[in-house]
């Protein structure tokens, strides 16, 4: 094969094309200010968004070496995908060896830029603790991948854990448990709501040997755990709320609730648009909705 060909094989390995889910640092930048308005005064702006935007890239560096780790662990498995089945590493297209060096080259810049570029130690426990939920996700012995009903809660613990590299680029503080909550029971759901696409998409031997975990889980209790997450979500989103003075917020539940929906309804319509949620925003209602949300949390904010 001609090295650029495999070149472009590792690269697509790599899955860059997701990189949309390390801009989940900005709810926890914002949530910063807005929790701490009083910190506005007298911060150098340019200087923090030269540290957002390194932060976005150390965030992107690290949740690529986790889909390395995910491409060697799952080699096997992704065999039996409809889609995945093609990667590059299932065909034996690329090697192993050169996958594992790159991840080694995107922890060490990643750790030590991060130590070097930032007083905050807890934004580099940040990034380790997100590295170390892909490697629990992904690897033996412990591979929660594999466990039923533990496996979407570690993988949605990326949700909370990209908000906190967010909000720690400004100071060694932690936001509200019940933000942090609510922000894992969100990503659970998402999650959740891929696995329900999964069952119902995928045949039985399909799904049973790309994700063991699928074969312990049924189609209903997939959905009520779903709802189960939404739940926990909006309960602790409007703890949240009525702890941090922001009962304006409250108002958008409703809101919230539909866009919940239309993901949960998604997820039994479309496997695609359930295993890859950012995709949806390519959809022009899901993106002109995600904006109309955006605008009823500014005007809740202004209203306060």
């Amino acid at each position: 094969m001609p090295e650029k060909n495999k070149s472009r094989l590792y690269f697509d390995s790599l899955r860059l094309e997701r990189w949309p889910r390390s801009l989940a640092i900005l709810p926890g930048f914002v949530a910063f200010f807005v929790l701490n308005p009083g910190l506005m005064k007298g911060i150098d702006v340019f200087s923090l968004i030269l540290k957002l935007i390194l932060a976005f890239f150390l965030t992107l560096f690290i949740s690529t070496a986790n889909y390395i780790v995910n491409e060697i662990a799952d080699a096997r498995s992704d065999a039996y995908h409809p889609s995945k089945k093609n990667r590059p590493l299932v065909k034996e297209e690329i090697s192993r060896k050169v996958l594992i060096s790159l991840w080694c080259i995107l922890v060490v810049v990643s750790i030590l830029t991060a130590l070097l570029f930032y007083e905050n130690i807890y934004f580099v426990i940040d990034l380790a603790a997100l590295l170390a939920a892909g490697i629990l996700y992904n690897v033996p012995p412990i591979r929660v991948k594999d466990i039923p009903f533990l496996d979407s809660t570690l993988e949605s613990a990326n949700n909370p854990i990209r908000f906190l590299i967010g909000w720690h680029i400004i100071a060694p503080v932690f936001p509200p448990v019940s933000l942090i909550i609510s922000w894992w029971a969100f990503g659970n759901f998402l999650m959740v709501g891929k696995r329900v696409a999964e069952k119902k998409f995928l045949s039985a031997e399909e799904s049973s040997g790309y994700r063991k975990s699928l074969k312990k889980y049924s189609l209903k209790n997939l959905v009520v755990f779903m709802v189960v997450n939404a739940v926990v979500f909006i309960g602790t989103f409007a703890l949240f709320a009525l702890e941090s003075g922001l009962h304006s917020f409250l108002f958008a539940i409703p809101f919230i609730l539909f866009y919940l929906g239309m993901f949960m309804k998604k997820s039994v319509q479309d496997i695609e648009g359930a295993e890859e949620p950012e995709k949806l925003l390519k959809n022009p209602y899901f993106a002109l909705y995600t904006l109309f949300l955006v605008l009823i949390f500014a005007l809740a904010y202004i209203f306060k």
